[in-house]
């Protein structure tokens, strides 16, 4: 309870402040509420399902927001992707094709931990230019793998930081090939559209060409950092490669609902691939895969109830999804991109460019989705940046980047994390300890590398 009480105290005294110029009161009111359920999250007076009801509570009781506006987000098609993405999972572990492929993959790269995490990091990365739903590739398929790899750790040798460390890299790989490909993220064509309006054109081989470097290393960095960070017990598995071909050749040859499991699986991905151009959402086509299932009875309803994961994840996301897209909606987000730009809007083009990247990537705490805070903030920040006499190339690279890689930061602000957060390996706090030591990698890596690269391109 006393956690509880600094939580609304903090919300109490920010709602009692006098109003800044600039921004309404009911937005105003909305901020003071989100400020105060991310410290409860933090916290943990209550799970957070609890804590975002009560937040949702407070929010339609002052009248902050209607009833229809608070139920916002659980309409959003996101959070049912996510939700699917669940499904999809229970469907590849209940089925016994989640172990197969687990063990598949510990024959190929299972002589250690770190390994197991980079062959994950690769199956996203040659995923990522072909889906644009990071969330939808990250669910559908490189999550299942990753828990039935968990599963065979945490039930065998007692790992539980396994977990912990197989999830944790799979999220903030996929944030950084999400950066590395145009089509791999869906708001990555939007950012290029923006820097087109600033005089910056970006195509998909420029874009590719660029983000290679700073990319790759990233990505043999960020695992191994993880791995010392999180430090699994499980370290060198020295006989994993005879033990998977022993469960393999225990588990025989692959079952009719595994076949059927292996149809759905092949069908999202070209429904999630050809999507554009069947004007067809991810969220679509993964409801079309859940319901072949249920069809087949490959999943049967009961499952579907007992996920109880999928559904904890639908409530609290679904709730933040509102908080924060209302915080945008109030005008809030866009006051505070305006003050930044004010307060650097004096300095020289290198400090000032380098205070306002920050602030851009570090603000992402305040939102549960990438693309309202590219729609919000990333048009002013280029506008400010190539104003203070920054190169345009590298600004808008670096901005463009970083509205990517500030996905991770935690575990609501990118789609694929409140699936793999969900798993339940890492606690709140230690997911945002991974995302804040990933950030600075990244930040090091994008900043130092990454514009020495882009130089020796000639983009600046």
């Amino acid at each position: 309870m006393i956690r509880l009480f600094i939580s609304v105290l903090l919300g109490l005294a920010i709602w009692l402040c006098p109003v800044p110029e600039g921004i309404s009161t009911q937005g105003w009111h909305l901020l003071a509420i989100f400020i105060s359920t991310m410290l409860a999250v933090i916290l943990k007076p209550f799970p957070m399902s609890v804590i975002s009801l009560f937040s949702l509570s407070v929010a339609t009781a002052t009248h902050t927001l209607t009833l229809a506006e608070a139920l916002n987000g659980f309409s959003h098609e996101i959070v049912w992707l996510i939700v699917l993405a669940f499904f999809v999972a229970r469907g590849f572990i209940s089925t016994g094709l989640g172990s197969r492929l687990a063990y598949q993959v510990m024959s190929l790269l299972g002589k250690n931990s770190l390994g197991l995490g980079y062959g994950l990091v690769a199956t996203d990365l040659l995923l990522a230019p072909a889906i644009p739903s990071v969330t939808a590739r990250i669910g559908g398929i490189v999550y299942p793998i990753a828990k039935a790899l968990a599963e065979i750790f945490t039930g065998s040798s007692s790992d539980p930081r396994m977990g912990g460390f197989l999830t944790a890299t799979a999220f903030q790989g996929c944030v950084i090939t999400s950066a590395m490909f145009l089509t791999a993220m869906a708001g990555n064509p939007l950012l290029a559209e923006l820097a087109g309006k600033q005089g910056v054109e970006i195509t998909w081989a420029s874009w590719c060409i660029a983000a290679s470097v700073p990319g790759l290393l990233s990505l043999l960095i960020v695992p191994y950092v993880l791995f010392k960070f999180i430090a699994p017990a499980t370290r060198k598995t020295p006989r994993a490669k005879e033990m998977a071909q022993e469960r393999l050749a225990r588990m025989g040859s692959i079952k009719p609902q595994e076949w059927t499991m292996i149809f759905v699986f092949c069908l999202l991905i070209v429904l999630w691939v050809l999507g554009p151009f069947l004007e067809m959402k991810a969220t679509v086509a993964a409801l079309i895969g859940v319901s072949i299932l249920l069809l087949t009875g490959t999943l049967r309803l009961k499952d579907l109830l007992e996920e109880t994961a999928a559904w904890d994840t639908f409530i609290w996301f679904s709730v933040l999804v509102t908080l924060s897209g209302f915080l945008n909606q109030f005008g809030v987000t866009a006051w505070f991109g305006q003050w930044v730009v004010a307060q650097v809007s004096g300095l020289g083009w290198i400090a000032g460019f380098l205070i306002a990247l920050l602030i851009y990537f570090y603000s992402h705490y305040f939102f549960a989705s990438s693309v309202a805070h590219v729609g919000a903030m990333f048009a002013p920040f280029l506008t400010v940046a190539i104003g203070l006499g920054t190169p345009p190339g590298l600004a808008a690279l670096s901005l463009i980047f970083f509205s990517n890689l500030f996905g991770g930061l935690t575990h609501y602000g990118f789609g694929p994390a409140p699936i793999l957060f969900g798993a339940g390996y890492l606690s709140v706090k230690e997911w945002w300890q991974v995302g804040l030591l990933a950030s600075v990698v990244n930040i090091a890596i994008w900043l130092g590398v990454g514009s020495l690269w882009w130089h020796f391109l000639g983009i600046w």
